[in-house]
């Protein structure tokens, strides 16, 4: 139970990727305010339309709930719950169900440091030495705004050895901040800051901490007092266990192919910066709303929120990365969002500034299957046809690799040892939840399916990373196999298909 998935939402069962957008030039919102600003209600039609694909999408990713926010300019259109917020209690999802936010979570982090910094309390500039007297010679050079930016190059503390039992940061065990930071600070660099962008929730661990030690306020009382409260922002707050929270929603894994309550994690790893909040589609509206206006942060500190670092070499991120945000397109509209995973939930929030135009969507199953930002997706495009997003079409295959990949498939499906078919160095090993989990993954009548090329990312060296569209229409996943140049497997996965339009 990786914290780098509070980010990263690509459902795989052996190895993690993520494809690249193209970046935006500049980040500053060019949307009129609601108050400026007149918002139609969404017809009968769409919404039932949209009602439609997000139960049937819900079925598709076997997530036992869902709330979905559709907000222009800051002003809701669309607040629903969708299917069960508590499985044992047969509770329903409703806009006031209080779901974890993951890494969606970070942005209210980025824009707490900005604010700091408009007050000249924190300097984005500074080496964080000047806040982290422990910090190693290897972090010289390292400022707030590598670590906003994800461009430290900090070591990453979430990994399965470092968070298992006995690790640095076993997750069963709780550590007040001075020790995650010294923990932090014994982790060894991974690379020159500001030479490279890696995704890193020590980062913004250390962004919490920074918080507590500049205002002498716990970053979740910092973001209460500064932003929550002002917003009226009353269901969203940082995880508790102890704490009688009302309308919480649970949280769900499959493991193993069954649905299964979310593992347990110490307070400490509930409270962390990296994105453990509480919040709601309502609230989110709230928060949505404030962003348009000057009410959260100067126009200066949200344009560089909104803009692509730039790196040493003058380049920004290919995929675009400001602090807290990514920054994409989307059928040449601009895109602003986030995803999270944490404990059984999942999450999105995506904005399309330009058009005025923000979806929030919240899931209680883990990210090896739920994958709302694909649900945002197609419900932006519902509402504004122009960011629907085109669908795959089937790409020329090589017939004996698609024979030999299917017939893995199968194999794989079946339980059978796969270690002849892995690469050395693969971390492969035989293990029988891997077929439940891989046929929980697949859809019905897959085998009788054709299985379509849809990407194809072939190397010189022989390797290369491919994604097949497998099953009915309407009813599709995506297996997505990385090759090693020997052209024996490094990992696999199913996934949520982005071109399931089919309501049901």
């Amino acid at each position: 139970m990786s914290r780098m998935i509070k980010g990263l939402a690509l459902a795989v069962l052996m190895t993690a990727a993520t494809g690249s957008h193209a970046a935006a030039e500049d980040g500053a919102a060019t949307s009129a305010p609601a108050s400026q600003t007149q918002i139609s209600p969404l017809s009968s039609a769409l919404q039932a339309e949209i009602d439609r694909y997000v139960l049937a999408e819900m079925a598709r990713q076997r997530a036992p709930g869902l709330a979905v926010g559709v907000y222009r300019h800051g002003v809701p259109v669309l607040m629903k719950g969708y299917g069960l917020a508590d499985v044992e209690w047969g509770a329903p999802v409703a806009s006031d169900t209080r779901m974890q936010t993951g890494s969606l979570g970070k942005q209210f982090v980025a824009a707490a440091i900005l604010k700091l910094a408009e007050e000249g309390r924190v300097d984005l500039d500074a080496p964080v030495a000047r806040y982290f007297p422990e910090a190693p010679s290897g972090w010289a050079g390292v400022t707030v705004a590598h670590l906003l930016s994800h461009t430290s190059g900090i070591g990453a503390y979430d990994g399965d050895k470092l968070t298992g039992p006995g690790g640095a940061f076993d997750y069963r065990k709780d550590f007040t901040e001075d020790q995650l930071a010294a923990a932090i600070a014994a982790l060894p660099t991974e690379f020159e800051p500001g030479t490279r962008w890696s995704y890193n929730n020590a980062n913004y661990v250390l962004l919490g901490i920074l918080i507590h030690r500049v205002t002498g306020q716990f970053y979740g009382d910092y973001l209460h007092d500064t932003f929550f409260a002002p917003l009226g922002m009353s269901a969203t707050r940082v995880i508790s266990d102890a704490d009688i929270i009302p309308r919480r929603a649970s949280g769900y894994e499959m493991r193993d192919g069954v649905l299964r309550n979310q593992a347990w994690v110490s307070p400490t790893f509930n409270a962390t910066a990296d994105g453990t909040i509480y919040s709601t589609v309502e609230d989110m509206a709230r928060w949505d709303r404030a962003l348009y206006g000057d009410a959260l942060l100067s126009p200066e500190s949200i344009r560089k929120m909104w803009t692509p670092f730039v790196l040493k070499d003058g380049k920004p991120k290919a995929q675009g990365y400001g602090f807290g945000w990514n920054i994409n397109e989307l059928n040449g509209q601009r895109r602003i969002m986030h995803n999270g995973a944490w404990q059984g939930f999942t999450s999105t929030m995506t904005r399309y500034p330009d058009l005025g135009l923000t979806v929030v969507v919240f899931a209680n199953l883990d990210s090896s299957y739920g994958r709302p930002d694909l649900i945002a997706r197609v419900v932006a495009g519902l509402v504004e046809p122009e960011v629907m997003p085109s669908l795959s079409p089937a790409l020329p295959d090589d017939p004996a690799r698609a024979e030999r990949l299917r017939a893995f498939l199968d194999r794989a499906a079946a339980g059978e040892d796969l270690t002849q078919d892995f690469s050395p160095g693969s971390g492969y090993r035989p293990d029988s939840g891997h077929a439940r989990d891989l046929t929980a993954a697949l859809p019905e009548g897959w085998r009788d399916a054709p299985m379509t090329l849809v990407r194809d990312l072939s190397r010189p060296d022989g390797g290369g990373r491919y994604s097949y569209r497998v099953g009915p229409v309407g009813n599709t996943r995506l297996f997505t196999v990385a090759l090693a140049p020997s052209g024996r497997v490094a990992g696999y996965g199913v996934a949520a298909d982005p071109d399931n339009r089919c309501s049901g």
